[in-house]
């Protein structure tokens, strides 16, 4: 692994954190993306990324990129979060369809659909989960039935992320009858504006809907949205997966940004012994913010250690499984302990950084859940990695 950065990876560097200290909006302008009015403010926002090509760094020039490496993009998360950048409304296309599309696209399909993800004027949800197929993607029920020139679309999926408001959908449907668990899927692109759509948005428990239901009656979708073989679904399925739980979802700049803050929040909380008082006088709680520290650096060593290796031409596979449950309990390590630092102050729910750190948390409680809940991840990390046998 090498951690020594070139004299053009340095003014990469330089280059990104100037912009981003001009352009990145201002803590509190931008409302909750998971608004209709908010979702359209990060989509403004994404689209000025795009016009001066930092929405996505890694890409080629020709769909927006600068086609610089992954190193880059590293860098580029690291200037992104330390600057305080929004999250992406857009990342459920740039971070998990679009490798996804780079490795089984058509030429045809990369050009239509990779510059409208990345400028933010298409939106992409995610159609996999459904009412009796979480975790267990596989026991999915929703079928694709053959017709000339395409395909029709019938049944449900559900806690589809950004489905309130996105305008286009990715999803495994049963092409075959007849087939059980992996086999008969295939992958679909879908317009959401397709007749036969409907979708219902899911209120949270703080009212806003970050994710929906979506019903699917006769949707017809053309044979040119079909996103590798049919009848291979799974295959392409695991790729978008292993985007999900490996790197392109969460950089280690998310964390190491959020210890940063959590180290703050504790030297100010001990420093005012009026607010610090529940606290006690044991380092229990100082033991914890250094573990988060800690175990967030251990992420970034890895994660760089990951990047090496995909610049040598090695590919990510099961240990992405590994770095999903790494990544997802580190975030509520964080941000219990944030909460244990306020102590009765965590449930005043105003603006600012009280409300950030109550939000955080509650958000991170869905990470062990969502990209495949943390067991699941753990019985891959048995059987593909450990070799294991079943139970």
């Amino acid at each position: 692994m090498d951690l020594t950065f070139s004299d053009a990876e340095e003014a990469f560097r330089s280059e990104a954190a100037t912009w981003l200290a001009a352009n990145v909006p201002a803590p509190g302008t931008l409302a909750s993306l998971d608004t209709a009015e908010g979702f359209e403010q990060h989509r403004a926002f994404e689209a000025k990324m795009f016009a001066d090509r930092w929405s996505v760094v890694s890409w080629p020039e020709e769909f927006g990129g600068r086609g610089v490496g992954i190193i880059e993009w590293l860098i580029f998360e690291e200037e992104y979060y330390r600057a305080g950048g929004p999250k992406r409304v857009s990342q459920n296309g740039i971070f998990l369809l679009a490798p996804t599309i780079f490795d089984f696209g058509t030429p045809d399909q990369q050009a239509r659909f990779l510059p409208a993800m990345a400028s933010g004027s298409e939106i992409w949800c995610q159609g996999w989960s459904e009412p009796d197929a979480g975790s267990d993607l596989a026991s999915l029920r929703s079928k694709a039935t053959r017709v000339d020139g395409g395909w029709v679309l019938d049944g449900q999926k559900t806690w589809a992320s950004r489905g309130a408001f996105a305008e286009w959908c990715f999803g495994l449907f049963r092409s075959d009858a007849a087939s059980e668990r992996h086999r008969g899927l295939t992958y679909f692109l879908v317009s959401m504006d397709s007749p036969g759509i409907t979708r219902r948005p899911i209120a949270q428990l703080d009212g806003e809907t970050g994710f929906a239901e979506i019903f699917f009656d006769q949707v017809f979708v053309p044979d040119d949205h079909v996103l590798g073989e049919v009848g291979q679904g799974w295959q392409v399925a695991m790729a978008t997966a292993g985007s999900e739980r490996g790197l392109s979802l969460r950089s280690p700049a998310r964390y190491l940004e959020a210890t940063r803050r959590l180290a703050d929040l504790f030297d100010e909380r001990i420093g005012d012994s009026s607010a610090g008082a529940h606290l006690g006088p044991d380092g229990r709680l100082a033991d914890r913010v250094a573990e988060s520290w800690t175990r967030a650096r251990a992420y970034e060593l890895q994660t760089w250690a990951t990047a090496t290796a995909i610049r040598r031409g090695q590919g990510v596979g099961p240990e992405a499984s590994t770095t999903k449950v790494y990544w997802s309990e580190l975030d509520v390590l964080i941000h219990e302990t944030a909460l244990e630092i306020l102590g009765p102050d965590a449930d005043l729910l105003i603006d600012g950084e009280l409300s950030a750190w109550m939000d955080g948390y509650l958000f991170s409680l869905a990470g062990p859940i969502y990209a495949g809940t943390n067991q699941i991840q753990r019985n891959v990390v048995a059987e593909r990695l450990l070799k294991m046998p079943r139970s």
